[in-house]
């Protein structure tokens, strides 16, 4: 039996959920995307889980949507709009529990986090960052639109003056530039983001659980209806745009390895990203 695309496990009161795909840069095709929003699933249900750390197996936090696998379904016959539109329903599921539930959750940002992995960080309560994590919106430069939150979130956290220069000239943001911009709370040596991940973790656990739960809640509460309705605003555009020309064009470009428009998101000691 093939491990899963998503792992779980409880430490000292922490859930530590690690994506599990580091061949793709823990890129998000179905069954992880569907596996992630399961376990986040278990970590509401489950009373012993105080607080949640989201991570990625190798060189990768989350680099977004698998676009390997979108190309694939096109090649069966199947049309990127309604890959994009069965896929975005989970992805957004995943947004807006993160948000819901009333326990802490941290991001470690161990390498890329682009597109819906950027969005999924952004989600978070708390985000650390290794040296050598990599931030890129990456939508816009293979023709398509935001999903998963990120023109919600990331404004939020940055400002909508930095979050237009990300969405329009889409850089790459090392981690000093994120930690810079308020995107994460701090930076660490790669070698000991786990270790200081679980340190805030247990230490959140330990905490007074109900008022942790509460006070996230509140903080939350004026964001979640403005959050949901533009969720559903980036689902109804990307599917518009998943058919366009410039879109497909770009697509087709990516997985034939012409793509100059991810300079600057891949490290040579790394496998190559095969999403956005």
């Amino acid at each position: 039996m093939s491990e899963s695309t998503v792992l779980h496990r409880l430490q000292d009161g922490v859930m530590i959920i690690t994506f599990n795909r580091p061949e793709v840069l823990n890129a998000l095709d179905f069954p992880t995307t569907e596996a992630f929003v399961q376990a986040i699933q278990v970590c509401k249900a489950d009373d012993d889980v105080h607080a949640v750390i989201i991570t990625g197996a190798g060189f990768g936090f989350c680099a977004g949507g698998d676009m390997k696998a979108l190309w694939k379904y096109i090649q069966r016959g199947g049309t990127a709009s309604q890959y994009l539109r069965d896929l975005t329903a989970l992805l957004h599921r995943a947004t807006t529990d993160l948000c819901l539930i009333e326990k802490p959750v941290i991001a470690a940002i161990n390498g890329v986090a682009s597109g819906a992995g950027m969005s999924f960080a952004a989600a978070c309560d708390l985000r650390l960052a290794g040296e050598s994590a990599r931030f890129k919106q990456a939508f816009t430069s293979i023709g398509l639109t935001p999903d998963s939150g990120w023109t919600t979130l990331v404004p939020q956290i940055i400002g909508l003056a930095k979050a237009s220069e990300l969405l329009l000239l889409d850089p790459v943001l090392d981690a000093k530039q994120a930690l810079g911009l308020g995107l994460v709370h701090e930076v660490v040596q790669d070698d000991k983001l786990a270790e200081r991940s679980q340190e805030v973790a247990i230490r959140l656990a330990k905490g007074p659980r109900t008022a942790l739960g509460g006070a996230k809640s509140l903080l939350n509460a004026a964001l979640l209806p403005m959050l949901v309705s533009q969720l559903e605003r980036e689902r109804q555009r990307i599917i518009i745009q998943a058919e366009s020309e410039e879109f497909i064009e770009r697509l087709t470009a990516f997985v034939k390895k012409c793509r100059p428009y991810r300079e600057g998101v891949r490290d040579a000691r790394h496998e190559e990203n095969h999403s956005i």
